[in-house]
Order: C-alpha cells, then sequence, then structure tokens
C-alpha cells in the first residue's frame, strides 16, 4: 500500500512540478560521473580489444553505482523516520520521470508554429532532436516533435515506472544511469563503437519489455481519445520492427497509426543525409495539431500506466 502511494506521488511531483532547475539532479550528477570514468579509461586504454572489454566495465560501474548510492541513502535515512525515507524515495522516481518536460518541450514548438515562427520553431525543435534543423518545414517540424514525444514515452515515463515498481528508486534510477549512458556513449561511430557498445546493448535490452507494453497502451489511448485504435494496431504489426532501434519503433508506429500520419523519411544529422524507415500511411498532412494529439496519447498512456503500477503494488508485488 505504502510504494503504491510512492509511485502515485512520484509520477503527481513530475506532472505538475517537473525538475525545478533550482535543485540538484541525479541525471546530472550521471553525466559528470560518466564523462570522468571515460576519461580515465582512454587514458590508459588505447587498443580496441581492449576498449571493447572497458565497454562492459563503464555500464557496470555507473549502472552499478547509481543502484548502490540510491540504497544506500534510503537505508540511512530509514534510520532517521521511515516518513523521510518515503519521501526521498517517492523525489528519486520523479526525478527518473519527464512527463512534464516532455510535453512542455512539445509545446514550445507547437507554440511557435501557431505563431507561425518558423525560425523559433526549428530553434525548439532543435533542443529535443539530434538531427539538423536549420532548413526544416513546418511538417518536418512536426515530424520532429512527434516522433520525439512518441519514443520518449518509454524512455522518459513508462521504463522507469517499470523499474521502480520492480525495484523502488534504486533500480529506477540504474534504469536511468542506462538511458543516460546510451544518450553519452550509445553511438555507432568512430569514438565510441567500441567503448559505448555495451551501454547501447544494455538500453535496448532494458526497454525491450516497456515499449511493447507502451505500444498496447497507446492502442488504448487512441480508442479511448477516439483516433484510430484499428490501424494503430495494425501499423505497430506492420511498422515497428522497420525502426533502426529495437524498441522505438512500438511507439511511433502506434502513434502514427492512430493519427493517420507517416513518420520516418530523411534526416540530416552534421550535414550527412540518413533514411528511416516510414512507419504508418500517409492518409492527410502532417500538422501542429498533431504535436498537441501526440501529447494527449502520451499523457493519458503515462497516467494509465502509472495506475497500473500502483495497483500492482498496492496487492503486493513491488513493494
Amino acid at each position: 500500500m505504502i510504494f503504491s502511494m510512492i509511485l502515485l506521488a512520484a509520477y503527481g511531483i513530475d506532472r505538475w512540478i517537473g525538475d525545478p532547475r533550482s535543485l540538484p539532479h541525479p541525471v546530472i550528477g550521471m553525466g559528470k560521473a560518466i564523462t570522468a570514468i571515460e576519461k580515465v579509461i582512454r587514458r590508459f586504454v588505447t587498443r580496441q580489444r581492449s576498449l571493447r572489454a572497458a565497454g562492459i566495465l563503464l555500464p557496470l560501474t555507473v549502472v552499478g553505482g547509481a543502484w548502490a548510492l540510491t540504497a544506500v541513502l534510503l537505508w540511512l535515512l530509514s534510520l532517521i523516520s521511515p516518513w523521510l525515507m518515503w519521501a526521498a524515495e517517492a523525489w528519486l522516481i520523479s526525478t527518473t520521470i519527464a512527463s512534464k518536460g516532455l510535453k512542455d518541450a512539445g509545446m514550445a514548438v507547437y507554440s511557435e508554429l501557431r505563431k507561425g515562427d518558423l525560425p523559433a520553431a526549428r530553434r525548439a525543435v532543435g533542443m529535443i532532436v539530434g538531427r539538423d534543423t536549420t532548413q526544416l518545414d513546418s511538417p518536418e517540424i512536426v515530424r520532429g516533435t512527434v516522433e520525439t514525444v512518441a519514443e520518449n514515452i518509454v524512455d522518459a515515463i513508462t521504463s522507469p515506472l517499470f523499474y521502480a515498481l520492480l525495484g523502488g528508486a534504486p533500480l529506477a534510477m540504474a534504469y536511468r544511469a542506462v538511458n543516460t549512458l546510451d544518450s553519452m556513449v550509445g553511438y555507432k561511430n568512430d569514438k565510441y563503437r567500441d567503448l559505448g557498445w555495451a551501454s547501447a546493448r544494455l538500453d535496448d535490452v532494458a526497454n525491450l519489455i516497456p515499449a511493447r507494453i507502451t505500444a498496447l497502451l497507446l492502442v488504448l489511448c487512441s480508442r479511448l481519445l477516439r483516433y484510430d485504435w484499428v490501424r494503430s494496431l495494425r501499423t505497430v504489426r506492420r511498422d515497428a520492427r522497420l525502426h533502426p532501434s529495437p524498441n522505438s519503433g512500438y511507439p511511433e508506429s502506434a502513434v502514427a497509426g492512430a493519427l493517420g500520419i507517416r513518420l520516418g523519411g530523411e534526416n540530416v544529422y552534421h550535414g550527412v543525409r540518413s533514411f528511416r524507415a516510414y512507419m504508418g500511411d500517409p492518409t492527410r498532412p502532417l500538422e501542429p495539431e498533431d504535436i498537441l494529439r501526440t501529447s494527449r496519447m502520451m499523457l493519458l498512456c503515462s497516467s494509465i500506466f502509472v495506475g497500473l503500477c500502483a495497483a500492482i503494488a498496492w496487492i503486493g508485488f513491488g513493494g
């Protein structure tokens, strides 16, 4: 019962407060730790085979450290007061979630598009995507925003809640370390191909189950919001596996099918063009309101999922 309330409180903190800049955020500490460990590894390890071995050591150190530090902190707080420990656990779990940040980022792009300020919209979407945005037109700005919001439903909401249910704040924080590692070193380029391979693979494995649960919930949300849930389900079954990521295609295809839009296509990264498989059918042109619709699906999906997690915790599984 107590842990179900902790989960609901954590989600509520993130949904209405988010991550105030005045408060320290664990992910910033993780980022600094990853950078420091990478510098040490590269100072002493230069051979390719050794870098691949170090690629295993990096996630073991960072992820294990995140779990251990969180567990020790909660244990120390429990010696003072169980109420203090519960409050801290709710706050720590809330820092692994980003529903408010995801919604705000999408709405920032939508607001500029509604005002007709294309340069400002390009700058806003450039804050949340890795592709070059300086030449994007309105439909491509919408596509980039919808893809990012849809994809991050897993990374920023359902996966951390899933692991919080299984192992409390320590496991949720360990997942956030996995995700942070992937975003920093999990690239298939010359610099990180050897050092970051294990981090990228671990992120794929960690999101495997949550991504598929999220797709099913998005199909349900499309039914509740009176979007096309039949096409959403059909698109997931047809297109999800076409995405280069083993997980990102599931939420993206679910949203594309529900809204009757086509995601994917040509992107430019540092001047190099890259094609990503299409998701969904272009039954109509992309429009700014698709950002609103995707945000509604994201918020409803996250609310349903946290409710399910709280219900499971209430009956004894996870806390």
